[in-house]
């Protein structure tokens, strides 16, 4: 017994007990039948990707270190800066990504995934706890949910606003 990975537009199929990411399915459903050009090249896309990414997250956790009980404000930033870039990249893709189907892979699961971390948040929350500052550790957890949720918001309104704007004033419609 199978089902569609693709919601039912005639993609390929899973057995039931799979789940597929849309990013990194190497079977190619139809409707990503253009990475077909590229067998083998989306996972070293967003390894190499993901390799960036975490570089430039472990660099500003390194420039702003913190102490167990304090605010991990590095950690923060990284994650709301990377949720912004998210929304950017999901608005813009539609219109930078034709032609390139390997630039979805390579900066929303590879880069941006990299450089995201809500593992570290995690962590950093449970030792705010454990360093006996569950006030901090509140403070932290309950900030970055709503900062990156507003983030990525942010930067997909911002960049839709932006191109239509781009779009009108270049008499496109």
């Amino acid at each position: 017994m199978s089902r569609p990975v693709d919601g039912g537009r005639g993609g390929n199929t899973a057995r039931p007990d799979q789940r597929v990411d849309p990013d990194v399915d190497l079977r190619l459903p139809a409707d990503r039948g253009e990475l077909a050009a590229h067998p083998g090249g989306v996972l070293g896309t967003v390894a190499a990707g993901g390799a960036l990414g975490a570089l430039a997250r472990a660099g500003v956790a390194y420039a702003v270190p913190h102490q167990p009980a304090a605010f991990g404000w590095a950690t923060f930033a990284v994650n709301v800066s990377g949720c912004f870039l998210i929304g950017v990249l999901m608005a813009a893709l539609p219109r930078i990504g034709r032609g390139r189907p390997l630039l979805r892979p390579f900066l929303g699961v590879g880069v941006l995934g990299g450089y995201t971390t809500y593992s570290t948040y995690a962590v950093d929350v449970q030792r705010a706890f454990a360093a006996g500052a569950p006030v901090t550790a509140l403070a932290y957890l309950g900030a970055t949910v709503v900062g990156a949720l507003l983030a990525v918001w942010l930067g997909d309104t911002a960049t839709g606003r932006l191109l239509h704007a781009a779009d009108q004033a270049g008499g496109r419609r």
